[in-house]
């Protein structure tokens, strides 16, 4: 972490400037005049500052302060209660997490009941849930993955903190690192996909984007990092269900995103809210302790997951309230969020010894250095006083940006004889739930976003149309068939229309009539990928597939625009309609991106970050699975075989695929060395152009297979990748490393090796259309 308060002068001069600011505030803190008094006025460095800060707090603090700490506690939209503000100036509190549409007023109130009423005058932090923007809200992340584009992510990030720290939070939880292969669960929306590489790659640069080169500026924001781990491959796709695996998979496929992100400086991290091969993730030393603390050496802050240390005894490891606090504190979770165990049981077991002091001091002293690490302590309000923070709202959007990272993570996956890009002459029927519809498209955890911010499709589609041109539009079908079930989610905002589905239907083909070209708006309501939203079923709800028919019997070209926070099994409607477009939720800007893309302004580039199956039977099914004794081969089928016999065995749509309004060719891959010493690396060349009429960007592909190994090796593992822009007929050779350690796996005893034989190279345009050749690690 970046040290914010090391200067030079003497101890005599630092002594006589802190003077002038005790003089001079009339927040000055106790903690000031503890340090003063705990060095001798001579030429004293203070290069030391902060542990010599930290010190003289953890001396003065009572235990129960010090618990206080270690409680992250609800700050609601609201102007704060008397009772709130008293616990605060209690010392009761460590740290706040926000809910969407706090204001600077209402965080700055709770500050100064930290700063000026609190006996030791410590400042809270507070955190809240950024997880695809502030106000100005990017894709969902699973978009933003499937643009590979790792320097649009990072501007989205950095947009995110320059909103949040404007208005005045310190923390976002975020990003999310979870990697999962099963789209039933509805919080896959909220990653970025299935890949570990890829998530991995991603990590690092939204770290960086976040906390900026100085995490204690005042448009900086931590990251914490969630959930660790291993809360995307909870059984059946269901939310808050268990997590088994093997210490190999958990390994080499869930931990690697966790570790870049610590690598990149993360400053905090969330435990999952599930259990871990029996274990709950909140009190699980091994994970928090073992690998975190001393494999990773992190030393950072661990937060609990929301009420995650009360739910232990759900799960069935504490007996009680007590228990559930000692397991969790004693495990390394060392700040409660939403608490009520840590308050009533610390105490007790600081006294009877079954928590030590040692323990307390060491997880207090975490969440103050975090508070200095934020630079709260050299200023409390420097993230309330941004420039731009009184601006009008909707001035301080970035529209730009996310009109940008939209139109990128959009994933074009038919176009059959060129139906798009849309004549913008063209008279367009824009039909389906989700074709005007702001609060949808800025998907779920949209934090402080307000739908009349958002652009619609249908508005997209009019700021797009030549003047002559006429748009037509209906409903078409509700999102969901059952409202009742839809009521049960956590966010269960949805407008549904009373009108019979035949009527709605018949609105919609009389509307498709009138046009040259159908548009329809399908998928998801936000609140159907979402936390709590788990899915049996990935089919679209029947009033949206019935409307999809009936367009198609129109004979009119039909253009599918998806709208949705996971793959859903879309095998007849991707046969019904002529085009298909996957936007994902798409943001504050999704409209015009769309747009841009439907009429051809914009090429799309997006590669799927996530597999789409062809039904929900087939899961999990991911690109890098292993090979088995028994693989399927669609050139020669065989009934002994791994395989579904009532089903075409392939995914619908791959992992890495994507078309463009161009076409794009690689050569087959040249490889520096045929055979690697050790310590050596590889080069990748590969030759790519831009075969048709278009410019247009394309992402190129690095895959390796050790073909040979102790231990079973996947089928093929994405190992580089590399966007780049082409115009029509230009060649361009891209060049991609592999360093031999990324070669390496954990042998049976789970220990990282790199093994000699053959590998395996593959480049290409997606998963499956590769090009290859082969190497030889040596002895």
């Amino acid at each position: 972490m970046s040290r914010l308060c090391v200067l030079p002068e003497t101890w005599m001069n630092k002594r006589i400037g802190l003077i002038k600011v005790l003089r001079k505030r009339p927040v000055a803190t106790l903690w000031l005049a503890a340090l003063l008094a705990a060095y001798p006025a001579s030429g004293h460095s203070m290069s030391a500052d902060k542990d010599a800060l930290l010190d003289a707090l953890l001396r003065q603090m009572t235990v129960q302060e010090k618990i206080g700490q270690l409680r992250m506690q609800h700050a609601r939209a609201a102007p704060p209660s008397s009772t709130e503000l008293d616990a605060v100036a209690r010392g009761e509190v460590g740290a706040m997490f926000t809910e969407p549409g706090i204001t600077p007023a209402q965080i700055r109130a709770l500050q100064q009941a930290a700063t000026q009423r609190s006996r030791l005058r410590i400042p809270l932090f507070f955190a809240g849930d950024m997880v695809h923007g502030q106000r100005t809200i990017f894709p969902i992340n699973l978009g933003q993955a499937s643009s590979w584009d790792l320097d649009a992510i990072a501007s989205a990030a950095r947009v995110a903190a320059i909103e949040g720290s404007a208005d005045g939070l310190d923390m976002t939880f975020a990003p999310v690192l979870d990697i999962s292969r099963d789209p039933r669960w509805g919080r896959m929306s909220e990653g970025y996909g299935e890949d570990t590489y890829l998530a991995a790659r991603i990590a690092q640069v939204v770290i960086r984007a976040l906390q900026g080169p100085t995490l204690g500026a005042s448009n900086s924001l931590m990251a914490c990092v969630k959930h660790f781990a291993g809360y995307g491959a909870v059984e059946g796709g269901r939310d808050y269900n268990t997590t088994d695996m093997s210490e190999r998979r958990l390994a080499e496929d869930h931990l690697p995103p966790f570790k870049a992100a610590v690598d990149a400086g993360a400053g905090a991290v969330m435990t999952a809210l599930t259990s871990l091969n029996g274990v709950p993730a909140t009190a699980n030393r091994w994970l928090l302790q073992d690998v975190l603390r001393r494999q990773w050496q992190f030393n950072g802050l661990v937060i609990s997951d929301h009420g995650a240390v009360a739910e232990l005894t759900d799960h069935g490891i504490a007996e009680d309230g007590q228990g559930a606090a000692e397991a969790a504190f004693t495990a390394g979770t060392q700040m409660s969020m939403s608490d009520r165990y840590f308050a009533r049981y610390l105490p007790s077991l600081i006294k009877q010894g079954l928590a030590s002091e040692q323990q307390l001091d060491a997880a207090v002293r975490q969440v103050l250095s975090t508070k200095y690490d934020l630079g709260l302590f050299h200023d409390p309000f420097r993230r309330l006083q941004a420039p731009h923070a009184a601006v009008g709202e909707a001035q301080r959007l970035h529209r730009a940006e996310a009109r940008d990272m939209a139109r990128r993570s959009l994933v074009l996956l038919k176009n059959h004889k060129q139906v798009l890009p849309l004549n913008p002459h063209a008279n367009i029927a824009l039909v389906g739930p989700l074709a005007d519809n702001a609060l949808d498209i800025l998907g779920s955890w949209h934090a402080s976003g307000k739908p009349g911010h958002a652009i619609t499709l249908r508005r997209g589609i009019e700021n797009a149309q030549a003047p002559d041109a006429r748009l037509v539009y209906a409903k078409g079908a509700n999102i969901s068939d059952d409202p009742l079930a839809f009521a049960l989610l956590a966010d269960n905002q949805m407008s549904f229309d009373p009108t019979a589905p035949e009527t709605l239907i018949a609105q919609a083909v009389a509307a498709a009539r009138r046009a040259d070209v159908i548009v329809a708006a399908l998928g998801e309501a936000r609140g159907m990928s979402h936390e709590g939203a788990s899915r049996t079923d990935l089919n679209l709800p029947e009033q949206q597939r019935a409307l999809l028919r009936a367009l198609k019997a129109t004979g009119k070209p039909l253009v599918l625009v998806l709208m949705n926070g996971r793959p859903l099994t879309i095998t007849e409607e991707s046969q019904w309609a002529d085009a298909v477009l996957e936007t994902w939720f798409s943001g504050t800007e999704g409209g015009n991106a769309i747009a841009d893309v439907l009429f051809g302004d914009y090429n799309p580039s997006g590669k799927l970050a996530v597999t789409f199956p062809r039904s929900a039977g087939q899961i999990p099914m991911y690109y890098n699975h292993l090979n088995t004794g028994r693989p399927f081969d669609p050139a020669t089928p065989s009934a002994y075989r791994s395989r579904y016999y009532d089903i075409d065995d392939t995914p619908l749509y791959p992992f890495g695929f994507g078309l463009s309004y161009t076409r794009f060719s690689v050569s087959p891959p040249r490889l520096s060395s045929a055979r690697l010493r050790s310590g050596q690396d590889l080069r990748v060349a590969a030759t790519v152009r831009n075969e048709g009429t278009r410019s247009g960007e394309t992402v190129v592909q690095l895959y390796v297979r050790d073909r040979s190994a102790s231990v079973s090796r996947p089928v093929k593992q994405l190992i580089g990748f590399e966007k780049l822009l082409l115009e029509p007929g230009q060649t361009r050779e891209v060049v991609l490393e592999i360093p031999q350690s990324a070669l390496g796996f954990m042998d049976r005893d789970l220990r990282p090796v790199i093994e000699p034989g053959g590998f395996d190279v593959m480049v290409g345009l997606d998963s499956q259309a590769l090009e290859k050749a082969s190497f030889q690690v040596m002895p």
